[in-house]
């Protein structure tokens, strides 16, 4: 036996020594369940952001919504110059509405002088919600419309500005008041911004995993040490793919399960995607398409 193959087969067996102890004294602790994400069958949550026939995060686009029966809504949220959170994707108003600038230059009193139906236009090219008094909504203002649905707030201000500092203390003030805690879902593409958040609602509200989390997520699940995994987060919002990587098959989201984090997938616009994904164990949709989806799940649970 040459010098290269003794010293292979030490690293070897070093490895299976350190896995099998580690499997010995792991115990990772599953999340506590979260009243929001209590639902027996799967949920269908619109992405009011992206219709394509109502202008976006207006009532206009929420009420078309709720008539179809979905169970909740995805929002993009910002902080405005006077700390009012409102619904809003972009950081530029120039791309949404007939105002420019950045939205935490104005105040939530003057974003509503901008016209929220601007920018839709059909496929005539026509502009058919311009001037009709559609307006910027805040997320006060769903929350009490709309008390018996779930929302995912998506936190889009970055933690290194000054209203991405805020916005997690105000969101969590913001529940309290509204006594929303248990059908909000809170998550950002930045761990720091949840984590921020949690500082206040000390785990009495379901947040959701960032791009960091993911990846450690998947990383773990890619190796041999998945049962060193202890989840931040109660919830994955994720595409089918991250980057290189699939995240959409059973085994993955049953490494998930296993410590009691529920698996929605976004963008999720077709029959065949949601069937897929529905054998292999998902628990909730984000779609732009919630009509035909929720068509397609009611026969899908009917069958």
């Amino acid at each position: 036996m040459g010098r290269k193959t003794k010293v292979a087969l030490t690293v070897g067996a070093a490895s299976v020594a350190a896995w099998a102890a580690s499997k010995a004294v792991a115990k990772p602790k599953p999340r506590l369940q979260k009243e929001a994400l209590a639902f027996e069958d799967p949920v269908i949550l619109a992405d009011c952001s992206k219709l394509n026939d109502v202008p976006s995060l207006t009532m206009t686009a929420f009420s078309k919504c709720v008539e179809l029966g979905v169970h909740g809504f995805a929002v993009d949220v910002r902080l405005t110059k006077d700390e009012e959170i409102i619904l809003f994707q972009d950081e530029l108003t120039d791309r949404t509405t007939d105002f420019s600038g950045k939205v935490c230059d104005y105040t939530f009193a003057e974003l509503q002088q901008a016209d929220a139906g601007y920018m839709l236009t059909d496929k005539d090219g026509n502009h058919p919600y311009r001037g009709t008094g559609e307006q910027i909504v805040s997320l006060r203002e769903l929350l009490l419309v709309y008390p018996q649905l779930l929302l995912v707030v998506n936190l889009r201000d970055s933690p290194d500005t000054y209203e991405g500092s805020l916005i997690p203390s105000k969101l969590w003030r913001l529940l309290e008041e509204s006594e929303a805690e248990n059908r909000v879902i809170v998550t950002s593409n930045f761990d720091e911004q949840t984590d921020r958040f949690n500082l206040y609602a000390q785990n009495k509200v379901a947040t959701g995993a960032g791009k960091d989390e993911v990846k450690k997520a998947y990383s773990v699940f890619s190796s041999k040490f998945g049962h060193l995994y202890n989840p931040r987060a109660d919830i994955f919002i994720i595409p089918e793919k991250f980057g290189l990587f699939r995240m959409n098959t059973e085994n993955f989201i049953s490494f998930l399960s296993k410590v009691n984090v529920a698996v929605y997938y976004e963008d999720v616009n077709d029959k065949e995607t949601m069937s897929k994904l529905l054998n292999a164990g998902a628990s909730g949709f984000i779609t732009s398409q919630p009509e035909a989806m929720l068509s397609f799940l009611q026969h899908v649970t009917n069958s």
